[in-house]
């Protein structure tokens, strides 16, 4: 009896679709980073506190800078308070019960954020909560 030996064909993988996987995931990872630098303002600095509620972001959640001059930052542009009332309502009557977080600089007058939350429920936006940050560790 006479034996043959085949070599079995080589496993090749297809190396495309992985390429293309790859892409997808890292055009997907370098937008979402661009959307959360744009959101938050490096010129403020939010109050410390020790206590406070979870950190994490509701999905949808706005973003309201608050700088201590009183400029009011949403999506990379300064509104004026009617301007942000519009843009607030226009938002509210798309999403029920909208999150919105405020994160005011720790030199804001305090008039001037209650100004910002009245503006908020104006324009029918009722879940509102702050940014805060825990106090640095001295070591």
């Amino acid at each position: 009896m006479k034996f043959t030996y085949r070599q079995p064909p080589p496993a090749s993988i297809p190396l495309a679709p992985m390429i293309d996987v790859v892409f997808l995931l890292l055009i997907f990872f370098i937008v979402t980073w661009q959307f959360s630098r744009a959101e938050m303002d490096l010129d403020i600095a939010v109050p410390t506190q020790e206590e406070g509620a979870d950190p994490k972001r509701v999905l949808g959640e706005i973003i309201l800078n608050v700088r201590s001059d009183g400029t009011v930052i949403i999506w990379g542009q300064s509104k004026s308070g009617p301007q942000l009332r519009q843009v607030l309502e226009n938002i509210a009557s798309q999403h029920e019960n909208q999150p919105v977080r405020i994160r005011g600089d720790a030199d804001t007058p305090f008039q001037t954020i209650v100004g910002v939350i009245d503006t908020c429920q104006k324009a029918g936006i009722w879940n509102i909560s702050f940014a805060t940050q825990q106090p640095r560790v001295a070591e």
